[in-house]
């Protein structure tokens, strides 16, 4: 068998309505994967572009949301995606706000990955990818709570790794840069900011939502096997410059 197939394999993808995670769902499908496509809004659309997966409505607005998920079914492979974001000066951000970011973004992303453990490790075997950020690395603006989130989803990452590494299960993150979806379309429509982007990417363009989900696949695949703890910023050079 291939080193990257995933052929009898059954993957959870959170967030997989549209744009990256979307993406990755199809992905993992391709590479053989029977694919759960959760959202809190409908997944049937991206269900109807895989060869073998179902939809499930999960919204982390719980954090709790997946707690017993995988009591009822063998599931092999995680991706962690769903997400939301806030925007305001950091002087005038709200409670509200900040908890509804760090609920959705870190600490459901932290249940769900304790849920799949306590199931995975008497298998000895697992897969955990958690989708990062730039914002894992740098600061940002006008985006606190979603800062801190995924400065946390890049701590919660190497924790797990190490505490699940010897156990047979792989945590690993990926850190999108500058990919083409709905929630940049704003951007890439401003000459002056779509321009000041393409400029600091040493690659000269923006990201697809498949080059988020290649790279996931890979993580997920026999091929990553010696691959723990690892946050891969895939960002055409971004954060080299």
């Amino acid at each position: 068998m291939s080193p990257f197939s995933l052929e009898g394999q059954t993957a959870l993808v959170t967030g997989a309505n549209t744009g990256i995670g979307q993406a990755i769902a199809i992905a993992l499908g391709r590479a053989g994967a029977h694919v759960i496509c959760a959202g809190r809004s409908s997944c049937e659309k991206t269900v109807g572009m895989i060869k073998s997966a179902e939809a499930l409505t999960l919204d982390f607005a719980n954090p709790m949301a997946a707690k017993n998920l995988f009591e009822a079914r063998r599931i092999d492979i995680l991706v962690n995606n769903a997400g939301i974001i806030r925007r305001d000066d950091s002087v005038d951000f709200t409670e509200a706000d900040w908890d509804a970011v760090m609920d959705v973004n870190l600490k459901a992303v932290f249940f769900t990955c304790q849920a799949f453990a306590k199931a995975a490790l008497p298998r000895g075997a697992g897969r955990i990818v958690n989708i990062a950020s730039l914002l894992s690395f740098q600061g940002g603006i006008r985006v606190p709570s979603y800062t801190a989130s995924k400065h946390g989803v890049a701590g919660v990452t190497k924790i797990l790794a190490n505490e699940w590494a010897a156990k047979g299960i792989n945590v690993n993150a990926v850190a999108p840069g500058y990919i083409e979806t709905n929630n940049t379309e704003a951007l890439r429509a401003d000459p002056e900011r779509n321009n000041a982007i393409l400029d600091r990417i040493p690659a000269g363009r923006w990201g697809l939502p498949e080059d988020i989900a290649e790279t996931v696949v890979f993580l997920c695949a026999p091929a990553s096997k010696y691959i723990h703890g690892a946050v891969l910023n895939v960002d055409g050079g971004w954060l080299a410059r």
